[in-house]
């Protein structure tokens, strides 16, 4: 933990409590150089207790702003995660969020600044520290955000077959692992799907046990496949994208067969403007 980071990010304005529970959470995380943030966003998620979509939004939006840098990955034993830095210089331009200078006036006693004694009955002193002190704080139960996070990792577990379930609690707990080390749900429950799906028809001696399949980290070449099948289709939708773009900006013909949301996907990725689509006569 960097208080310098901490102390930089907590005087500035991020633009919405989201934002600043976010980056408040990544500066606890720092070095004071701001680097080494070391989390996955299901980490954060479940810390800040925000939604797991709010929080991709929010990294992606620092990403793209400059406020965070991905420097890397590192790895770990069930993959990697990425590694961000908290850019300063970028983070000291933002608007302070300093106090106004109020006068408050003149005080007829003077002000106490230690900590109240409390009432004396009989002589005897009050307690030092009034009730809402944060020692005398009690933490809430768990229970409820523990159950929270093992959602997850039942819904990955439901999915494996159940012809081959052992060990519900150590799967649940390997789950839990290989999501805090950076594995995405949705990958996780694809893969386990997948295997469920290719060794269907199996016979006994050639399956693996839930137990024995997360413990050997079977389910990593599954997620590895799903990973690159989606950046392999991100770069198909970006090429295709950079094609329309091109039928746009020339006013070529085949601009007629471009689909309003193609036309929205072009307009939300920058890569033509409002006037250019226009003039394509695509939209009055």
């Amino acid at each position: 933990m960097s208080w310098r980071v901490a102390n930089a990010c907590a005087e500035r304005k991020f633009g919405s409590a989201t934002r600043k529970q976010i980056i408040m959470f990544l500066a606890d995380k720092a070095s004071d150089d701001g680097s080494g943030i070391w989390c996955s966003k299901g980490t954060i998620q479940r810390h800040t207790e925000l939604g797991e979509t709010t929080v991709k939004r929010t990294i992606r939006d620092f990403l793209k702003e400059g406020i965070l840098v991905d420097t890397g990955a590192r790895g770990c034993k069930n993959g990697f995660t990425v590694v961000y830095r908290i850019d300063l210089a970028v983070v000291e331009a933002l608007a302070l969020t300093a106090e106004p200078e109020i006068e408050t006036g003149a005080t007829v006693d003077p002000v106490r600044t230690g900590p109240g004694t409390g009432a004396t009955v009989a002589g005897v002193p009050g307690p030092p520290r009034p009730p809402n002190h944060p020692k005398t704080i009690h933490k809430p139960p768990t229970c409820e955000r523990e159950a929270a996070e093992d959602e997850e990792a039942e819904k990955v577990l439901a999915c494996y077959p159940p012809d081959r379930m052992r060990g519900k609690a150590e799967c649940l707990g390997r789950i839990r692992d290989i999501l805090d080390a950076g594995t995405e749900v949705e990958d996780l429950l694809q893969a386990v799907t997948a295997y469920a799906t290719e060794s269907a028809g199996f016979t006994r001696s050639k399956v693996s046990f839930s137990d024995n399949w997360f413990k050997s980290g079977r389910w990593q070449a599954y997620a590895e496949n799903i990973a690159k099948n989606r950046e392999e289709t991100k770069a198909k939708e970006a090429e295709v994208l950079a094609g329309l773009a091109n039928w746009v900006t020339d006013k070529h013909p085949l601009c007629r067969h471009i689909t309003p949301g193609q036309i929205d996907a072009l307009l939300a990725a920058e890569l033509v403007t409002q006037a250019q689509i226009q003039a394509a006569g695509l939209r009055s």
